[in-house]
């Protein structure tokens, strides 16, 4: 995919996804039209990290700092990021869509980051619930995607594909897991892309009333 990178402040409305690593995918939006980039920057990753409350604050400005250290070395990182994500997008989109078999190169890419992230990570237990965890002082500025990695693979064993959903919106195509009680959900937001599809079907039907009345 070859998306316009584009300067945008995350807030929370745009984390819909039900996961942090939907969240992820989601930070391109209009994939099913001309895709945008929104992460412009490293610093722009660690805003949209911090915004998820899935990060401690004290590993983001450990990042941050680090960053700001060695900028050459965040702008690879931001680019594996960008390959993480791309991957995730193709591998959880096929699988919602039930293509078979998987994309290769997508399973593959998702498998090269989790086995680096795995690399560097130990196990930890925390009352009666084992972990694998990495950490910034193991992972450095790559932290975040090697988080984000592994839990990529804990979602993807759990993904619930009856509930999971690519938005039909307008310049969307948002992935998100549909919590609601019925489980009928159908766009990533309905103040957003719910509200402009009835906006669109009201003003159609309009036109199409006034095109009859005016053929009598």
């Amino acid at each position: 995919m070859v998306a316009v990178v584009r300067t945008h402040t995350f807030e929370q409305r745009d984390l819909i996804g039900g996961h942090v690593v939907l969240d992820l995918v989601n930070t391109v939006t209009a994939r099913n039209a001309e895709p945008v980039d929104w992460i412009d920057g490293y610093p722009r990753l660690l805003q949209w990290a911090a915004l998820t409350g899935r990060f401690a604050a004290a590993d983001l400005t450990a990042l941050q700092h680090l960053a700001q250290t060695d900028p050459g070395t965040a702008a690879q990182v931001l680019d594996l990021t960008r390959e993480l994500r791309e991957a995730l997008h193709d591998l959880i989109t096929a699988l919602i869509l039930h293509d078979a078999p998987a994309p290769a190169e997508a399973v593959s890419q998702v498998e090269g980051h989790w086995k680096r992230a795995a690399a560097g990570a130990r196990l930890t237990v925390h009352g009666d619930t084992p972990r694998v965890q990495v950490g910034v002082e193991t992972s450095g500025l790559e932290y975040l995607n090697h988080e984000l990695a592994l839990q990529a693979v804990d979602l993807l064993r759990a993904l619930p594909l009856e509930r999971t959903r690519i938005c039909p919106g307008q310049r969307c195509g948002w992935v998100f897991i549909d919590s609601s009680r019925g489980g009928r959900r159908r766009w990533c937001d309905m103040a957003t892309c719910g509200n402009a599809a009835k906006g669109r079907t009201h003003y159609q039907r309009k036109k199409q009333t006034a095109r009859q009345l005016g053929d009598r």
